[in-house]
């Protein structure tokens, strides 16, 4: 008898007829539920943090000139040491971890 390999197994028609069922059962959002999440989402857009609490805090970072002996690699735009330099083409630098 000859087999019909592009047919679908029974095990994977029976898997896929019962996601079809549960994804057409499946509960949808009310209205309400849709924009108390959206209520929410907006809430925490405006300083909050899920705990409920204001932050309210700025941030203040010291930026620290690159040195003398350090460069920044133009492929990974990371500050590195000279040892690390592997090489300089068009008067950019690149880092050994780019280059290897």
């Amino acid at each position: 008898m000859a087999t019909d390999y592009d047919e679908l197994r029974n095990d994977v028609k029976e898997s896929q007829d019962s996601s079809l069922e549960a994804l057409q059962s499946a509960n949808k959002p009310d209205a309400q539920s849709v924009t108390r999440e959206l209520d929410e989402t907006d809430a925490l857009d405006e300083g909050m943090i899920p705990g409920g609490e204001f932050v309210n805090e700025e941030l203040i970072v010291q930026v620290v000139p690159q040195a003398d002996d350090e460069f920044t690699c133009y492929s990974c735009f990371l500050v590195r040491h000279k040892s690390q330099l592997a090489r300089q083409k068009d008067g950019h630098s690149y880092c050994i971890d780019c280059e290897g």
